[in-house]
């Protein structure tokens, strides 16, 4: 099959895998970034990116356009949708599919679809695949090409740029691979990994957050066994540490769309053809728990009974730190769980931007850091280690005299923290 000069390249969905790669391929090529938040199109189009992730120089370049609508002129299509869960924890392909099928009303002979967003090993090629030929009535690898290279942007994290990271390519045959690799060898330094099949290159990423998040859920077993032994999980795992092959994990909440979310995919998968997968299921179990066990403890620190006029404070309400991410947050979960023990909880996070947090108790007040140093506290929290937060090491004890100050990760070296993970 022949195959055109890749002139315009698609990137639909402009979040923060999205973006990163429209930018990073716009510097060889015409690009087109689609997203179907209208408000997100125009704040692009100002040069405003509400990630933070780029400024507005970034933002303006000539060869990248920012539209709501699928162009019919493009050669490449990428699809850097959301693949989240559903309530019961599972896999929610809809926003994948969504775009799939706008890709299909356009397709031409020639075209190549590429998928990024974060699936369970079939999805490209017996879900997508499928679509994509009855819509355009096309054929994959005689008419059209598709192919999977799974994203591996860390948001908040800026040593590992886009163009840093090994990038995983795969595609349905060895032409469209060679057109793939192509493609993304032009930016990714790191250079590109040709995995042996799609499905191959699908079970790579999801098994990537798999491992992370296992690797955390038995340091977080461990911190609570050495709770109850009275032992300094810090310091084991600071001793544990001088040995060459130790990991380095960290106990803690664990949320946003990655971690927390990816495993239910392969278990989903698992489950569909009749596999049991116990670790896994267990360390989301224990992973899952931890906002609870976090509260629980925090709760019997408490040395006197609380009353109404009591005011516990919550350091950050993201995902992770220095990272304006919300979603699927564990200290949103955390949050919820203090306030269902009947604690009043006040919060700040350099990042909130005055709208409604999803998910979040009605009762907990979010308020700016400046506010904060007008009360004091019967507790405090540090749950999300935010830069902005180190200002506040050498207030702790003016802004709680007398209560638990528990930090959850490792993050300020001040003598009144008196409570760990």
């Amino acid at each position: 099959m022949d195959f055109e000069l890749d002139s315009n390249v698609c990137v639909v969905g402009l979040g923060y895998v999205g973006l990163p790669l429209a930018l990073a391929l716009a510097e060889s090529r015409n690009v087109i970034g689609i997203d179907k938040n209208s408000v997100r199109i125009k704040e692009l189009l100002s040069g405003e990116d509400r990630n933070l992730q780029f400024n507005k120089d970034q933002l303006s370049i000539d060869s990248i356009q920012y539209h709501s609508e699928l162009p019919a002129d493009a050669t490449v299509y990428i699809l850097t949708l959301p693949t989240p869960v559903d309530s019961s924890n599972t896999p929610d392909l809809e926003p994948l599919i969504a775009g799939t099928r706008a890709i299909g009303t356009v397709l031409k002979r020639g075209d190549l679809v590429i998928i990024e967003s974060t699936v369970y090993p079939g999805v490209t090629e017996e879900i997508c695949g499928p679509l994509l030929e009855s819509l355009s009535g096309l054929k994959v690898c005689s008419d059209f090409a598709i192919g999977y290279s799974p994203e591996r942007i860390n948001p908040g994290d800026n040593q590992h740029d886009i163009r840093d990271v090994t990038k995983v390519v795969s595609a349905c045959c060895p032409v469209a691979l060679n057109r793939v690799s192509e493609l993304y060898s032009a930016f990714v330094k790191a250079g590109v990994f040709r995995a042996s099949s799609i499905k191959v290159a699908e079970a790579a990423k999801v098994i990537e957050n798999t491992q992370r998040d296992l690797n955390i859920a038995l340091i977080n077993e461990l911190s609570m066994l050495f709770n109850k032994l009275n032992i300094n999980t810090k310091d084991v795992l600071k001793a544990a540490g001088t040995k060459w092959n130790f990991h380095n994990y960290q106990p803690g909440l664990v949320g946003g769309h990655c971690i927390g979310v990816d495993p239910y995919y392969l278990t989903h998968k698992a489950q569909e053809i009749g596999f049991n997968t116990e670790i896994i299921l267990a360390g989301r179990k224990i992973n899952d728990q931890m906002p609870n066990y976090v509260a629980n403890q925090f709760f019997q620190a408490l040395s006197l009974e609380t009353t109404s006029q009591d005011k516990f404070l919550l350091l950050g309400l993201t995902f992770k730190e220095n990272c304006p991410d919300f979603r699927n947050s564990g200290s949103v979960s955390l949050a919820n769980a203090l306030c269902a023990k009947g604690l009043q909880v006040t919060a700040i996070d350099p990042f909130w931007n005055g709208e409604p947090i999803s998910g979040l108790h009605h009762s907990v007040e979010i308020v700016n850091l400046e506010s904060v140093f007008e009360s004091q506290f019967r507790g405090i929290i540090l749950a999300v280690a935010h830069e902005n937060f180190r200002n506040l090491e050498s207030r702790l004890h003016d802004l709680c005299p007398n209560g638990p100050i528990m930090d959850l990760k490792g993050f300020f070296e001040s003598p009144f923290v008196n409570m760990r993970l």
